[in-house]
């Protein structure tokens, strides 16, 4: 995108905030699926501007929130062994294990390593024949098709020292597991624009058709923000649920064929857990068998690993939509982004960091609001 401020233009954002105030007449639960879209909302005040009837309910749309917590301390045992170079992307480094973070393990002596993209981790293989070199492959479908390049250009060049610890997560299962949930309170959906440009629009059809649940794929500039939020309420107001791409500038139906080609080949679908929420599943890819070499979790003795989540954590219902970040009683307590107790107020796109970074330490209909005597 050349320009960014037609996207940000104050307004045309008054205008579809006028739009939506006309055509709300009822309580409407909608989810952003992004945490993206999450720190967009937030950062803009977009939910504070809304009509009270608008609930905007945060989705588990974070890909390092959502890592299992058994994944994270398998990637502090494979760090901690000599030989290994470990690479992750930096937002990895300062998520909670059960007691330590990929940090500690550094400051420990453990190699890990910050790289930007799984092709530098490739090249630091060849250039370290001695050495085992371990990425840390996690995202939704966004990221994916870099990770699956990664492995196939280690089989071309026959690497015998790279192996990918793999948490790969799919929009799709979730949004089935949020609406066949018993405390489900959405009544529709904020797709995600990167997503679907990797994978195209037509697997949200079926979930459409069955629940009768709106889904509008959009952006994360706030003009792509309360354009999906329009379409998504007029479809409510009028008794709609339909497929909506208000994102066309970046998102095709077919989505990205060469990607997606490339995706089948190096992985498989698999049942996933996800961090605070459990088990969904096929929610999830991990290596194919053609592929299975390079999988770090059969490379290295990792199987017995003990997990223990913070018992005063509540991230769990964060991600579940069930509980805003500034309603848990640790929140910026013993919560914070120096002593963070779940992934949720580390990660760049988790809903925590956002409502810390953003000064939403109380809950917006607590303010002003008189406490007993």
């Amino acid at each position: 995108m050349k320009y960014l401020d037609e996207f940000r233009d104050p307004d045309l954002a008054r205008r579809l905030f006028d739009q939506i105030r006309r055509i709300t007449t009822r309580h409407w639960a909608i989810m952003e699926v992004c945490g993206g879209q999450t720190h967009s909302i937030i950062r803009n005040g977009i939910d504070q501007l809304l009509p009270p009837e608008i609930e905007l309910i945060h989705g588990p749309g974070c890909p390092v929130c959502v890592t299992p917590l058994e994944i994270i301390d398998k990637a502090l045992a494979i760090a901690a062994q000599p030989g290994v170079i470990f690479c992750s992307f930096g937002d990895m480094l300062r998520v909670p294990g059960s007691r330590k973070d990929l940090f500690r393990i550094k400051s420990e002596g453990g190699d890990v390593r910050i790289v930007y993209s799984p092709l530098d981790a490739v090249k630091l293989a060849q250039q370290h024949p001695d050495r085992q070199v371990v990425f840390f492959a996690i995202g939704f479908e966004t990221t994916a098709p870099a990770n699956a390049m990664a492995v196939y250009q280690a089989a071309r060049l026959g690497l015998k020292n790279f192996s990918m610890l793999v948490s790969h997560v799919l929009v799709p299962p979730a949004i089935s597991a949020i609406m066949e949930s018993p405390t489900n309170r959405v009544q529709g959906f904020l797709a995600a624009g990167h997503v679907c440009s990797v994978m195209g629009t037509d697997e949200y059809r079926p979930l459409v058709e069955k629940y009768r649940v709106p889904i509008v794929v959009t952006g994360f500039e706030p003009l792509d923000v309360l354009e999906g939020i329009r379409r998504v309420i007029l479809q409510l107001e009028q008794g709609r649920a339909e497929l909506d791409n208000a994102y066309e500038r970046a998102v095709r139906p077919e989505g990205n064929v060469a990607a997606k080609q490339m995706l089948a080949d190096v992985f498989t679908v698999t049942d996933r857990a996800w961090r605070g929420i459990g088990v969904i599943p096929r929610s999830g890819w991990r290596l194919s068998e053609r592929y299975a070499e390079f999988d770090a979790e059969r490379r290295f003795d990792v199987s017995d690993i003990q997990t223990a989540e913070s018992t005063l954590c509540r991230s769990g219902e964060v991600l579940q939509g069930l509980l805003k970040p500034n309603q848990c009683p640790a929140f910026g307590k013993e919560c914070t982004p120096r002593t963070p107790l779940g992934a949720t107020m580390v990660s760049s796109e988790g809903a925590c960091a956002a409502y810390y970074q953003y000064g939403r330490f109380v809950p917006a209909n607590t303010i002003g609001v008189a406490s007993s005597p």
